[in-house]
């Protein structure tokens, strides 16, 4: 697959990146910035706000808000969207790279902690973010769940993980049988990604830069909402060429 994208113009579009910091998150939020939006990325605090603000380095653009809040919990979304709204004016796109990673035990083997942390806390996130601006994204606007090939590859060992991923499929499923078309929901299901935490192991693997290529041609297509398979390179191409963004 090649590097070289169309990207759309995107300015004025606002956009929603929770987990934007991570390794998958960054690939978004450099390209959203790239194709002119206002990007708004939560962090934890304002320390972690200028260190993520010095990796981008020059892609940083006065476009990028980087707000520290919790959007883990269902107030804390809530007060996240209510704070865009009030800065930025609305809401247009929501791309959710929300994730984390959890290994070790077999399910018989796990404890209450564990429940709380890998599948109850992580599936939390994506339901507060997504009761909070979904209901507040105007009609252009696309929302991008992201989730990883724990989702439909058992791991012994992170079957939490494997659990809460698939469950986020479910979520698209049942979110595109109750919206009917009014809102475009995607689900981008991704394979191994190279990050700036892993490095590519294999050509054919997906870069979180594509993966970010892909979720910007979703939100500037007016397409209804869809699985998009990015489990390798050819996938993300074929995604791209069916959004119109290749060339």
């Amino acid at each position: 697959m090649s590097d070289k994208v169309w990207l759309p113009d995107l300015s004025g579009r606002r956009v929603l990146i929770p987990g934007g910091t991570g390794g998958v998150g960054e690939g978004a939020v450099r390209t959203y910035l790239a194709a002119g939006a206002q990007v708004v990325v939560p962090t934890r605090s304002n320390e972690r706000a200028t260190q993520f603000r010095e990796l981008l380095g020059e892609a940083a653009t006065e476009r990028l808000h980087l707000f520290e809040h919790d959007y883990t919990s269902f107030a804390g979304a809530q007060a996240l969207v209510a704070t865009m709204v009030d800065r930025l004016g609305g809401v247009d796109d929501v791309v959710a790279p929300i994730g984390g990673w959890w290994y070790g035990k077999r399910l018989w083997e796990i404890d209450e902690t564990d429940w709380h942390a890998a599948f109850v806390g992580l599936a939390t996130a994506h339901m507060a973010v997504l009761r909070a601006a979904l209901p507040r994204m105007t009609q252009r606007g696309a929302y991008s769940i992201v989730v990883g090939e724990s989702g439909y590859v058992p791991i012994p060992g992170s079957g939490l993980v494997s659990m809460e991923q698939t469950a986020l499929q479910m979520m698209h499923q049942v979110l595109a049988a109750e919206l009917q078309g009014t809102k475009r929901v995607f689900l981008l299901e991704l394979g191994p990604v190279a990050t700036r935490f892993v490095e590519a192991g294999d050509p054919a693997q997906v870069t979180s830069a594509q993966i970010g290529a892909v979720a910007v041609a979703a939100s500037a297509s007016r397409q209804p909402g869809r699985l998009v398979p990015l489990l390798n390179r050819a996938q993300a191409q074929d995604a791209l060429v069916s959004l119109g963004a290749a060339q």
